[in-house]
């Protein structure tokens, strides 16, 4: 196209394809993302060439498939779009070994189940808490720190007013905090 469009955003462009279906306006958008597209697959492939052979698949399958859905982030679907496409790469190569894109991925620590039991008794020990102070605490408490409730919804529900529930929620704590520690 002749005239310079940088100051339209992907939102309008993506807007004026979809008015006139003018496969111009995407390419408007592609040209945009050409660079962080090809750093996005030199990332995973680590090969010139066969990073821009990917940014050229991507477009392909973008201008086969924008058409088709109604994408409200176009630079993240692009993205998305790449790393599937070179992790599909990785996957299918000869010389790939199955360790290689997995060193990065951290592995989840193994929790000691002398941990897990204590946690467990800990919990056990709240509840009884919960259990030996007001109800009226007991409810404020509960609302704002498990259901994450604010002081005015739980102000609604109740009938209480705000201060009450901030009253409640502090006495409750210190009397929870007491029980705990006796």
């Amino acid at each position: 196209m002749a005239k310079d469009y940088k100051h339209i955003d992907e939102a309008t462009l993506m807007a004026r394809f979809r008015a006139d279906g003018n496969t111009e306006w995407l390419g408007i958008i592609l040209e945009r993302f050409t660079l962080v597209l090809f750093g996005v697959c030199m990332k995973y492939l680590k090969n010139e060439e066969q990073a821009k052979d990917a940014v050229q698949q991507v477009f392909l399958k973008a201008l086969a498939e924008i058409p088709k859905y109604e994408i409200d982030n176009i630079g993240g679907w692009l993205y998305q779009v790449a790393r599937n496409h070179c992790l599909s790469q990785l996957r299918t190569r000869k010389d790939f070994t199955g360790d290689e894109p997995l060193k990065y991925i951290p592995q989840p620590e193994e929790v000691p189940v002398s941990l897990l039991l204590e946690k467990e008794q800990d919990i056990d020990r709240m509840k009884a808490a919960l259990k030996e102070i007001k109800e009226e605490q007991r409810i404020c408490i509960a609302s704002f720190y498990l259901e994450k409730k604010s002081y005015a919804q739980i102000a609604q529900e109740t009938g209480w007013d705000i201060k009450q529930v901030k009253s409640n929620i502090q006495n409750g704590k210190r009397n929870l905090r007491m029980k705990l520690e006796s």
